[in-house]
């Protein structure tokens, strides 16, 4: 872990513990369904410009966390809740202020607009756009200017996540890692202060794993702070400045990468017996799991008319990594 990022070393390794410059700082939120309580947080505090990660088993309430978070749900605790972003409190804030306050998020399932095309969903992301106002969309000269500069912020960013190529195609034809390169992408549009990624690692085919990688650490090193829910213990090890640990909805642990995953009571309960695996190890690629690749690429294929090319590139791509190795 990079000290030039991570909290500092006297930050106490505690659920809670205070930063000593947090960017986001949780009170008292809580979320209950029927008799289930999803998420209970009494505190805590997200260090400004690291990667914080946010862990723990199926059910343990993290995507329900960046929800209410993020305005997409409310929490049940009331007026007690409070919680404050980059100095401002956003406490029942809905979604689209809160993005606009400088938070936004990804989510685990896609939600690229299929029927649009690539260049068409990273415009959507762009803030601060006179044409949509009703009136001034109907003189060009108002809102022109604005769109070239949204129209070429759009072309480097696909061009920084090797998406310019597929600009004009729909959303819909692209592979699924494909998709989650172009939601991160369309998140970045609106210039955010801190980004939310739930689940950045599911779905994607190795090949665009180290992509994905890259690309995140790109952003904290460009003074973005980034938080994110993943169970790929490979990922949250190797990039991660901080981790969360949450179980039955309360934060359990938190502290560096090494020190949480080597904790054994938290190996224990939420990281299963094989913590010490590198899931990222190519030599643990067998012969039977390059053939499971293949058939999940064209899988792919099959669902997603036009996207032939796309899909036989990324099985020539994990052939290729078979054949180096």
């Amino acid at each position: 872990m990079s000290e030039q990022h991570a909290p500092a070393t006297t930050v106490s390794h505690t659920p809670g513990a205070a930063k000593p410059d947090a960017i986001l700082t949780v009170d008292n939120i809580s979320r209950k369904f029927g008799g289930m309580t999803a998420v209970d947080v009494d505190h805590l505090e997200v260090q400004r410009g690291s990667i914080t990660a946010l862990i723990g088993p199926n059910g343990a309430g993290k995507t329900t966390f960046f929800n209410l978070l993020t305005g997409f749900d409310k929490p049940t605790s009331g007026k007690e809740a409070r919680w404050q972003f980059n100095g401002a409190t956003l406490g029942n804030t809905g979604a689209a202020k809160v993005a606009r306050a400088g938070m936004v998020r990804t989510f685990q399932l896609t939600k690229a607009l299929s029927r649009l095309t690539v260049m068409q969903n990273m415009l959507l992301g762009a803030k601060d756009q006179p044409g949509e106002n009703f009136f001034a969309a109907l003189i060009r000269p108002l809102w022109s200017k604005r769109e070239k500069e949204i129209t070429a912020k759009a072309e480097d960013l696909l061009a920084r996540f090797k998406l310019l190529e597929k600009k004009d195609d729909y959303a819909g034809s692209l592979s699924g890692g494909q998709r989650k390169l172009l939601e991160m992408a369309r998140a970045l549009m609106s210039d955010p202060t801190m980004i939310m990624l739930d689940e950045p690692m599911a779905g994607v085919n190795p090949a665009l794993t180290q992509s994905l990688l890259g690309h995140i650490q790109s952003l904290r090193d460009d003074g973005m702070t980034v938080l994110f829910v993943e169970h790929d213990m490979h990922m949250v090890r190797h990039i991660s400045d901080w981790v969360v640990v949450m179980a039955e909805g309360r934060v359990v642990a938190e502290g560096p990468a090494t020190t949480v995953m080597d904790d054994q009571a938290v190996i224990d309960a939420y990281l299963g017996a094989h913590h010490d695996t590198d899931l990222g190890d190519d030599s643990l690629l067998t012969e039977e799991t390059y053939e499971e690749l293949a058939e999940e690429v064209a899988d792919e294929d099959h669902a997603a008319p036009g996207a032939t090319h796309d899909t036989t590139a990324d099985a020539a791509d994990a052939a290729d990594g078979k054949a180096t190795r």
